[in-house]
């Protein structure tokens, strides 16, 4: 009977049968991955026949990504195959993201046609943790909110609603993300925020503030002047006047006018669209038609009646 354990193999012979070039056996045979049984007369290395499948197994592991030491340990019974693939697959998904996010903002700087600040900016944007992009919304709401009497569940919507940049996200989203960053920063925007929020408060002195009342109010709004433009309802029609009574009855009107006038901002429309891009979510139907019927229909009926 053959005994393949006693077939004594030269590092030239395990070339051949595996493939592998003579100076990488050597190599991990000089480094402990693949030990020789022994020596010919002439201080050749000689190896057993099962060293052929320990150099296919090395020469898997390494083309798989994993390092000498990893490889040795597998040899060695030290760790098994599938707990280190458990370990490159982590990191091999933590470098595929990293990749992905490069391309995107590489794809996003090409279409913008960035310069090299513009590009650092958004290259340093668009790597911020879910954390660092929350504290980016949340320090923009304190700001907006401060210590107003505000409706606390159009605050919490506010501080809720937080931009999350998806693990591959595309061109778009990384854009809209960064143009999101630069607007909740911006001085102006936050002080026109600042001021709408002040109205609002303003707005809620001496009334009914149960939470919640100023979301309903705006989607009543939407529905009420939603329906009057499509029945063709002139803002400035007695009908218009009577939708208004519905709508306001005995609040002042100068004051909503005012609300409203203040609130008609394309960057805030603006804010709400990229919110929907970087989510991944349909863009909401903006407000800004709703909102120019009723400003018109105030205008027109300035006062009840």
């Amino acid at each position: 009977m053959n005994d393949d354990s006693a077939v004594l193999l030269t590092i030239g012979q395990l070339s051949r049968l595996t493939g592998l070039p003579v100076r990488t056996i050597r190599f991990w045979s000089d480094i402990g991955a693949v030990p020789p049984a022994g020596r010919t007369d002439g201080g050749y290395r000689l190896y057993r026949a099962e060293s052929v499948a320990r150099l296919e197994l090395v020469a898997t592991l390494r083309e798989l990504g994993l390092g000498l030491d990893e490889v040795r340990r597998v040899l060695a019974k030290e760790t098994t195959v599938a707990d280190v693939a458990a370990t490159h697959v982590e990191a091999l998904d933590a470098q595929i993201r990293t990749l992905r996010l490069r391309r995107a903002v590489l794809s996003t700087v090409a279409n913008r046609r960035s310069d090299t600040e513009e590009m650092t900016l958004m290259n340093r944007l668009a790597k911020l943790s879910a954390q660092e992009r929350r504290q980016i919304i949340e320090d923009f709401v304190d700001e907006v909110f401060g210590d107003l009497d505000a409706d606390p569940q159009l605050k919490a919507r506010m501080r809720d609603t937080t931009p999350e940049l998806p693990e591959d996200p595309t061109a778009e989203q990384v854009d809209a993300w960064v143009e999101m960053a630069e607007l909740v920063q911006d001085r102006a925007f936050r002080q026109h925020m600042r001021h709408v929020m002040e109205l609002h408060a303003r707005g809620r002195a001496g009334q009914e503030q149960t939470p919640g009342a100023y979301l309903w109010f705006a989607k009543k709004l939407t529905w009420l002047s939603d329906e009057a433009r499509e029945r063709g309802v002139a803002p400035e029609s007695p009908e218009a006047g009577e939708i208004l009574d519905r709508l306001l009855g005995d609040t002042d009107r100068a004051e909503v006018l005012g609300r409203l006038t203040a609130g008609m901002d394309v960057r805030a429309e603006r804010y709400r669209q990229l919110m929907g891009i970087i989510n991944g979510r349909p863009s909401p139907v903006p407000q800004a038609s709703a909102y120019t019927w009723v400003i018109d229909a105030l205008r027109a009926h300035r006062t009840r009646g």
